[in-house]
């Protein structure tokens, strides 16, 4: 009697220490990362716009390709000024991004990019030649 319940006790115990061991281990999940900028330079602001206080905020809605580049960089909110909003457009175009990913890899991801255009405080001595040139009428 003893020896068979030895012997079940063995069976009971091979058996469930291979409980939930497939044989192959599961690869560890790649968490998963968004869209971060890394190089944003500014977009030129016009200097008579910027003299003549002219400013505001535009937003756009960027689609980062899996390799870190805009692939659409469309108007959403309009600063209020075309040639700001052109601008803008125009620099967000040439920013590089870390890509969003998924399971290691790069994906298409959607992001709202605005760019501010604030006037200078004091006005540059720029503004003062480029008045002085708009007074003479030259």
């Amino acid at each position: 009697m003893n020896l068979r319940l030895l012997l079940c006790a063995s069976i009971v115990t091979a058996l469930l220490s291979g409980c939930g061991q497939s044989g192959e281990r599961a690869a560890p999940a790649i968490a998963p990362t968004e869209v971060a900028a890394v190089q944003t330079p500014p977009p030129d602001y016009p200097i008579e716009l910027a003299c003549t206080g002219v400013g505001g905020t535009t937003v756009l809605n960027v689609v980062v390709g899996a390799e870190g580049v805009p692939v659409e960089v469309k108007l959403l909110t309009s600063s209020g000024n075309a040639k700001l909003d052109e601008s803008a457009q125009s620099r967000v175009r040439e920013w590089k991004f870390n890509p969003a990913t998924r399971n290691g890899k790069g994906v298409n991801a959607t992001i709202q990019v605005p760019v501010s255009f604030n006037p200078p405080q004091p006005k540059p001595d720029k503004c003062f030649a480029i008045q002085e040139h708009m007074d003479h009428g030259d």
